[in-house]
């Protein structure tokens, strides 16, 4: 009975004591999910497309609304911080962040941001690109000066590579 009883005493203590420490360590960061693989015929195509692609245009493939882009650090150029479905107050400039796959050696120059305040265009920029990695990322400031329901929009040319709406109080 005696070690009976000095076992549980002992399994009581180291678990509070991983209970204390558990309580006195940072907390950690949410658990990256691991990526997924894609195909051997998706890789090929990439590869393909960015090594042979030359004068066939970039590729969007990811645009968002941010309000912060990392500086430095293993985030350095991604966003950071998105524009929640709240919207964002009048008077902000924000980033349209955008990862485009652009065939090596190209350069593009007809892309183009475009904001609208309803149906009202209020300004276009220019997005210049180059195929130097197998990831062109560039992020755009865009003001939202007034109340209403906006539209940004990624073109190149007359066609609408992706829309994004943002709520702006």
């Amino acid at each position: 009975m005696k070690k009976l009883l000095t076992r549980s005493m002992v399994c009581a203590v180291l678990g509070m004591s991983s209970l204390a420490l558990a309580q006195d360590a940072a907390p950690e960061a949410p658990a990256k999910e691991p990526a997924k693989a894609p195909s051997a015929d998706a890789v090929r195509d990439t590869w393909n497309y960015f090594y042979n692609g030359q004068k066939q245009g970039p590729v969007l493939v990811e645009a968002k609304l941010c309000t912060e882009v990392a500086k430095d650090g293993p985030n350095k150029y991604e966003c950071i911080a998105e524009v929640g479905a709240e919207g964002i107050k009048a008077n902000t400039t924000v980033m349209l962040w955008q990862a485009y796959l652009v065939p090596q050696g190209d350069s593009y120059e007809d892309v183009m941001v475009q904001t609208k305040q309803g149906a009202v265009v209020r300004e276009t920029k220019d997005v210049k690109l180059k195929g130097d990695g197998w990831r062109a990322r560039q992020w755009t400031g865009v003001r939202l000066n007034k109340p209403g329901t906006w539209t940004v929009t990624v073109m190149r040319g007359d066609q609408v590579l992706k829309e994004l709406q943002v709520k702006v109080n």
